[in-house]
């Protein structure tokens, strides 16, 4: 197996983790079939088992969100983009009329689902229980583009940073409230670029000094910071190209969202040492 289930995969909740197992096993098994040239007939055999995926999948998302939803989890309305975004690539995976070109087609794609399966459940699902319950209230910190002391954590480099963080999502927001540029296409690119590279930057620099102070938190850190990351590098430019102010608004919510909250709720928490 490509990306075997191992203990790397258990999140502490049992069904959820017994419903991450047969993800795997359904996935696996359509690729080992896939790859089977002794076997006659096998797209029959593979469409079946797509089904069956397509079904489970919607089962166990639906299960997981309720969990998360009992339990208050901040990152839940992430976990539904995610759930949609997996469930969209399978929607994809119509073997009906295949050619020699579409076979390989497949081939990819069923790898691709579930190297994003494993990565999504290793940054991502590895987190519930794990973070702060969303407040009772269910109001969250409203994004005014100014860094202000409460963003503040005590260390200087952390702190410049985010500054700058804040800086290119306002860049962002401006974008959107420009209503001057008819095309906003290639400022989008340009902004999510610098975006990715600066976050990449900064993590890192993050991660070092938690390193340093042998602070315990760094491997939830890590998670959270690859979860950033992913949801940038996924990104359907296409789609923003095709609906740019409503995909706009909402990478907006996203950015800002998760900045503010992994702020307040994860990096204030890492200890001030003088170095």
């Amino acid at each position: 197996m490509r990306y075997q289930f191992t203990n790397a995969c258990l999140i502490g909740v049992e069904e959820i983790d017994n419903e991450h197992r047969e993800l795997f096993r359904l996935i696996e098994e359509a690729h080992n079939l896939l790859e089977n040239e002794l076997i006659e007939d096998k797209y029959d055999h593979i469409q079946s088992i797509i089904a069956q995926l397509n079904h489970y999948a919607a089962t166990h998302f639906k299960h997981e969100e309720e969990y998360m939803e009992k339990i208050r989890h901040p990152e839940l309305e992430y976990q539904k983009r995610q759930h949609a975004f997996f469930t969209h690539r399978m929607d994809e995976l119509n073997i009906t009329g295949m050619s020699e070109n579409q076979e390989k087609t497949l081939d990819e794609l069923l790898v691709f689902l579930l190297k994003w399966l494993y990565r999504h459940i290793i940054a991502c699902d590895s987190m519930i229980g794990k973070l702060e319950p969303k407040e009772e209230n269910n109001l969250e910190v409203k994004y005014t583009g100014v860094f202000t002391d409460e963003f503040k954590t005590g260390i200087s480099l952390v702190d410049e940073e985010h500054k700058e963080l804040f800086r290119i999502i306002d860049e962002v927001g401006n974008l959107i409230k420009d209503e001057f540029i008819p095309d906003k296409y290639d400022e989008i690119v340009r902004l999510l670029r610098e975006l990715k590279d600066y976050a990449i930057y900064h993590f890192k620099d993050e991660e070092d000094y938690m390193e340093r102070i042998h602070y315990q938190g760094l491997p939830a850190q890590k998670k959270a910071h690859i979860v950033y990351i992913d949801h940038l590098a996924e990104i359907d430019l296409e789609d923003i190209d095709a609906n740019q102010q409503e995909s706009l608004n909402e990478l907006l919510e996203f950015l800002t969202q998760w900045l503010l909250n992994h702020i307040l709720k994860m990096d204030k928490k890492i200890p001030v040492v003088q170095e």
